[in-house]
């Protein structure tokens, strides 16, 4: 199942984690990424707290954690190369996996056609 975020976060919800990333949307609007910060596993957060850190040619933008939930894995991936994010930002460029604190939270999120008229 894939989420979305009015933050433009993208969730891929599999058995109780999420895997969630920055949409292609955001990447657009950031322009290349060189410097991505993460955070560590075993970390808290609220919904809306800032998760990680991207920092691009044209700005610096914090990522919110979308929902309540328990780091546990980030993608070191994207630390040392944050092209990955550029460019495949819905698949190699994912950046933390989280365990929710109450997976039904997800039906608050947007899916894919509601994300798509937000952007549009």
């Amino acid at each position: 199942m894939l989420k979305f975020t009015d933050e433009h976060e993208w969730l891929k919800i599999e058995g109780g984690v999420a895997t969630v990333g920055i949409t292609a949307y955001a990447v657009e609007q950031l322009g290349d990424l060189v410097f991505v910060e993460l955070p560590e596993a075993g970390s808290a957060f609220a919904k809306g707290d800032t998760a990680s850190t991207v920092e691009s040619v044209k700005a610096a933008s914090d990522v919110y954690c979308p929902l309540d939930g328990e780091i546990v894995e980030s993608n070191q991936a994207i630390v040392d190369d944050p092209s990955l994010v550029n460019s495949d930002p819905q698949g190699a460029g994912w950046f933390f996996k989280l365990k929710l604190s109450d997976p039904s939270a997800v039906n608050a999120l947007l899916d894919e056609a509601a994300y798509k008229e937000l952007i549009a």
